[in-house]
């Protein structure tokens, strides 16, 4: 007999399981059980009751246990470093609602450093996890170097565009990028422009200061040695204040928003107008741009597209799939008011 602080209790709700399905679908577990791994022996009909009592139910899988039954985990690992900065944050996210999409869920290991022992103690730790595929998001190329000499016994794409693994690489054409920013500047005639560069030792910032080169080289207009920053507005900042004491240049193509941000900032204590005294443009096109005083012209990354991409490939490859396309993403200049023609 129970005593009045149990009967008190409230009575603690089970969640619905397999058996919850088939009794309301009117069919047996093991059907339900087929049906949740796609079985092609199960009737069009008989499924539709099943998903319906699932629906009814609010059934979720068990994914540990269809992992048991089917040797499959329906999970994908990420290799990833820096995640704090926007761009590889963002392709995250838009590969984690891409894998959700696909029926896929994400198990993400941030590795401490680009040490070769790192990313080999990352990687041990996915495949430990039974991982049927992997993505890597690294921004250095030592990285992927490392990547090379280990033994990946999964199917993988990396994002970066180094050729390093071309058979496995998806990227936006940052080279492509950085050169729309710079046309940009010259088809508004300034001739005297400066680049305000990422990390020396970082993919993205590598090929964006190639693509300022080839593009001034092509348009046979003076180079000057880029400056090579660390992503932040208060680089951007401080950059500008020692630039702008000489001035001898009218645009500036930073290698990201938050520099640019904070270039800005430097031109208005400098006593100077964006647009009219100095043009700027960014790379990113982070939610804010579009809200900077003014709003910046800058070069927008597809990131879901990257991120669609990246499960798409993977899941071609798990299929056998030999017909994948391994194109670059093309990224896409946005023109807004921090830039204008010279006067």
């Amino acid at each position: 007999m129970s005593s009045p602080e149990q009967a008190s209790e409230p009575e603690r709700v089970r969640a619905p399981n397999i058996r919850d399905v088939a009794r309301v679908a009117g069919v047996s577990y093991q059907t339900v059980s087929r049906a949740l791994n796609d079985s092609p022996s199960i009737r069009p009909e008989t499924l539709a009751r099943v998903q319906t009592a699932i629906e009814e139910l609010g059934y979720r899988p068990n994914q540990a246990a269809r992992a048991l039954v089917t040797s499959r985990s329906r999970t994908i690992g990420v290799l990833a470093a820096q995640t704090v900065h926007y761009g590889p944050a963002t392709s995250i996210q838009a590969i984690e609602t891409a894998a959700r999409e696909a029926g896929y869920r994400l198990s993400i290991t941030n590795i401490s450093s680009s040490e070769y022992a790192s990313i080999k103690a990352g990687l041990d730790h996915l495949m430990a996890q039974s991982i049927e595929a992997l993505i890597v998001i690294a921004p250095q190329v030592r990285v992927f170097e490392a990547l090379n000499d280990l033994q990946v016994a999964v199917p993988f794409v990396t994002l970066e565009s180094t050729g390093l693994n071309s058979a496995h690489s998806l990227w936006v054409d940052q080279i492509q990028g950085a050169r729309l920013a710079t046309r940009h500047l010259i088809d508004l005639g300034h001739t005297e422009i400066m680049h305000i560069s990422g990390p020396q030792d970082w993919i993205e910032a590598e090929a964006r200061m190639q693509g300022f080169l080839r593009e001034l080289g092509d348009a046979d207009l003076r180079t000057r040695a880029p400056i090579l920053g660390d992503w932040t507005a208060h680089f951007g900042y401080y950059a500008g204040l020692e630039l702008l004491r000489y001035r001898d240049f009218t645009a500036v193509f930073c290698g990201n928003d938050q520099m640019a941000l904070g270039f800005m900032h430097a031109c208005r204590e400098s006593g100077l107008s964006v647009p009219g005294d100095m043009s700027i443009v960014g790379f990113d096109d982070i939610p804010e741009a579009a809200h900077f005083a003014p709003p910046l012209t800058t070069v927008r990354q597809n990131f879901a597209e990257i991120g669609r991409r990246a499960i798409e490939v993977l899941l071609g490859e798990l299929r056998g799939d030999t017909e994948l396309s391994h194109a670059p993403v093309q990224p896409e200049l946005i023109v807004r008011q921090s830039t204008a023609r010279l006067a």
